[in-house]
């Protein structure tokens, strides 16, 4: 069979299509309407049809008995075979009959098996499969690059034997890609090459990146402006899944329930292009033997795509054929409807067809309805964000957290502990007076919707562009913080080297530190939240990521307000922060937008964490544009902390990764000429070197040439109470103290630093 090929129309043309297609398609029907009538009219209807094949003629109803239309007779041709011809007759005159209503009978129809149209010339064209993977612990990172390597491996030996119609395979994780390079239409960028897609996912109960792809699969198939099945071009894909069989044992309870649905939404994205069966496998169990398996269904099916073979017919998931997915209901099954002609048997009891009342129900579509007494279906619950029950759960409070209610979480920092015993507060005291015994860090909302290199909660925080999930009242989260909190100091009673009067102090909460994981701004009464808080005089620390302007834009008075600048590009940005949403550098810089005009409202803080290998090297210039358009009252410069995790090591971040405070050092000094060379008048006011962290601050906290970074937190509660505006320059506090400043240190000469095994140390200025 000769190869038909696909002709690909430039953008340009494309786009015309789309903008004239309807008076292109309605003319081109006026067309040929035209010339039908004209050569009807010009040569009048056949009155007898020749065929080699015997036809149906149509039968009519005359008295009762059926006859046919036609007159049947049989004349030889010169080849020797023998022609039907049918020849009309004189139409009978109808009866006079009962009516009676029309019964409709039928089956759905079901399309036809086949490999469809061959896009894959094995003359000309090559295949190099593609792996798409996500992970978060990294074990099905770990099985992607094994899966890669064995088809590799087997690729090459196939074309050291002469075969050179499968290349090399490639990976991409998708917490990196950009979905519309490869999931609107197929990858071009090689020219006479096909694309085979292979995706391996794991399932989880919380929000995950894969959440976001699903959502781009589901969003593309609905979109109206493309095509139906815009991953056509493909010659086949296939998608294998790994679950856990001990929290989920079957996949009506969440088996693989992720790798299940991108099979199906690809499927119809494809045009059911499945080259292989979904595979299947237990992480803890039979995940690598089955792996193995699918790896041998695999090769099979590239083998006969290269020899021209194209996907098959006939095995159940393959080319056309039907898998069990949602691509068409089963005859049997619970949730597919009944036919129009079964409806009435639905709504009466059985009848023997032999009776005299046997007859098809009459049923007025218009009207039936249910009663105006039934009572209308209950909304679906939302699910918790961080169930008792879930992974996430025991995660959490098996690294120290204390979850309240379903989204909310309080965790006892280690500067508090080191507070309590006297060995130095965090930077927060340096520059800006929070002594950190006094602290509590908590969030309302433990979801996040970036994934940062440098986070400590690689698999463990549920992430979402949206929220989804069920609220808790901010009365219940202000009460269960606090008493987590409390409980968590009362912990420390027993611990040697806690002072007795720090002890004291700390069992009256004065400062919290909204930042402990997870998106505080994320949770829709943020406002009412730290309302509760200023109530009882406790000061707020809120730190966003500057990925929900709208949030950020009604937010109300807090004490200090942190955005995260992480990098100083949008290609840095994605590659650090790994956000969630498709448009992050346009939501980035709204929100810098929203803080410089709230910068005489709200006391706003820039937190740069520099991060060695990805935004320290060459963006100084792009970060004082960002300090420019900003124009935030203090700039923490902050050298990013390793926390020593496996995690950490599958985001890519490891001890290479963290700066020395030199560097950070030498980072600030350029970014404050940088400044200077700008026009703007910020200066380098303190540090906290045991932090790894440098303050740069705006001449507007500098009063009579000393710099007054600390806040003067009992008039901000006044100013709060009266009701009347106010902005930041009207409660600085006290001067930054001289141990403070830039080139002291910045620890507390009042408190012991001690190493690791608790012997004295000495710091040097």
């Amino acid at each position: 069979m000769p190869h038909l090929g696909i002709f690909e129309l430039p953008d340009e043309l494309l786009d015309l299509w789309h903008q004239y297609r309807i008076p292109i398609i309605l003319s081109t029907f006026g067309l040929l309407t035209a010339v039908r009538l004209g050569l009807h009219f010009k040569y009048g209807r056949p009155k007898a049809m020749v065929s080699s094949m015997p036809g149906s003629p149509r039968p009519s109803l005359v008295d009762g008995v059926e006859k046919p239309l036609v007159d049947i007779k049989i004349r030889p041709l010169e080849s020797g075979e023998k022609a039907v011809v049918y020849t009309e007759k004189p139409k009978p005159v109808k009866s006079a009959r009962k009516h009676s209503p029309k019964r409709v009978t039928g089956k759905k129809v079901r399309r036809p098996k086949g490999t469809g149209q061959m896009l894959f010339d094995p003359e000309v064209d090559s295949i190099r499969p593609l792996i798409f993977y996500s992970s978060l612990a990294g074990t099905t990172e770990k099985a992607a690059g094994k899966l890669a390597s064995d088809i590799n491996h087997w690729i090459r030996d196939r074309q050291t034997a002469g075969d050179s119609k499968l290349l090399e395979t490639q990976s991409h994780d998708l917490s990196y890609v950009e979905y519309d390079d490869f999931f609107i239409t197929a990858p071009k960028d090689e020219p006479n090459t096909k694309y085979f897609y292979i995706v391996i996912i794991p399932s989880y109960d919380i929000d995950t990146v894969l959440n976001t792809f699903l959502e781009h699969l589901q969003e593309t198939h609905h979109d109206f402006r493309i095509d139906t099945a815009p991953l056509s071009g493909l010659v086949g894909y296939t998608v294998f899944g790994f679950g856990d069989r001990e929290g989920w044992s079957t996949e009506e309870e969440g088996f693989c329930s992720q790798a299940i649905e991108v099979d199906k939404w690809l499927a119809k994205l494809t045009g059911r292009k499945r080259a292989f069966p979904l595979g299947m496998g237990d992480v803890k169990t039979d995940g690598a033997e089955r792996l193995g398996e699918w790896l041998s269904g695999i090769q099979d099916a590239l083998v006969d795509i290269a020899a021209g073979k194209g996907l098959g017919e006939g095995v159940a998931g393959s080319g056309n054929a039907v898998a069990s997915d949602e691509e068409e209901e089963e005859p049997n099954s619970k949730a597919s409807l009944d036919d129009v002609e079964d409806l009435g048997k639905s709504y009466r009891g059985p009848v023997e067809k032999d009776s005299e009342e046997w007859a098809p129900m009459a049923i007025d579509f218009t009207t039936f309805n249910k009663p105006a007494s039934a009572p209308a279906p209950a909304p679906a619950p939302l699910k918790e964000m961080v169930p008792k029950s879930s992974p996430t759960y025991a995660s959490l409070t098996k690294q120290g957290y204390t979850i309240v209610g379903s989204h909310s979480g309080v965790k006892i920092c280690r500067w508090t502990k080191s507070a309590l015993r006297g060995r130095g507060s965090c930077y927060k005291f340096t520059f800006y007076g929070i002594k950190s015994h006094l602290c509590m860090e908590s969030t309302p909302s433990l979801s996040c919707s970036n994934k940062c290199v440098f986070c400590w909660r690689h698999g463990t925080n549920p992430v979402g562009t949206t929220w989804r999930w069920k609220v808790d009242p901010p009365e219940v989260i202000f009460e269960g913080v606090k008493e987590g909190h409390y409980k968590k100091i009362k912990m420390m009673k027993g611990v040697p080297g806690v002072r007795a009067e720090r002890f004291a102090e700390a069992m009256r909460i004065r400062h919290c530190a909204l930042s402990l994981v997870g998106e505080p701004i994320f949770y829709p009464y943020i406002n009412e939240f730290t309302a509760m808080l200023h109530k009882e005089h406790i000061s707020s620390f809120l730190v966003c990521n500057a990925q929900h302007p709208d949030q950020l834009a009604t937010l109300n008075h807090v004490t200090q307000l942190y955005v995260s600048i992480d990098a100083s590009n949008k290609e840095s940005l994605r590659k650090i922060d790994r956000p969630l949403h498709r448009d992050f550098w346009e939501r980035f810089n709204r929100c810098l937008d929203i803080l410089r005009e709230k910068r005489f409202e709200q006391r706003t803080v820039f937190r740069l964490t520099l991060v060695k290998g990805f935004n320290i090297d060459e963006e100084v210039e792009g970060y004082a544009d960002l300090v420019a358009k900003g124009l935030p009252c203090f700039v923490e410069v902050k050298g990013v902390t390793y926390c020593g995790t496996s995690t950490s090591s599958a985001a890519g971040l490891t001890m290479q990764n963290v700066p020395f405070y030199a560097e950070v050092q030498a980072f600030v000094v350029a970014l404050d000429a940088a400044l200077a060379r700008r026009g703007l008048s910020y200066g380098i006011a303190a540090e906290h070197a045991h932090s790894c962290c440098v303050l740069l601050a705006s001449t507007r906290f500098r009063r009579d040439g000393k710099w007054c970074t600390r806040i003067d937190y009992g008039r901000f509660f006044e100013l709060l109470e009266s009701g009347k505006p106010f902005g930041p320059d009207d409660y600085v506090g006290d001067e930054t103290p001289e141990w403070a400043l830039w080139g002291n240190g910045g620890f507390d000469p009042r408190d012991e630093r001690v190493d690791r095994k608790g012997k004295k140390k000495i710091v040097e200025i």
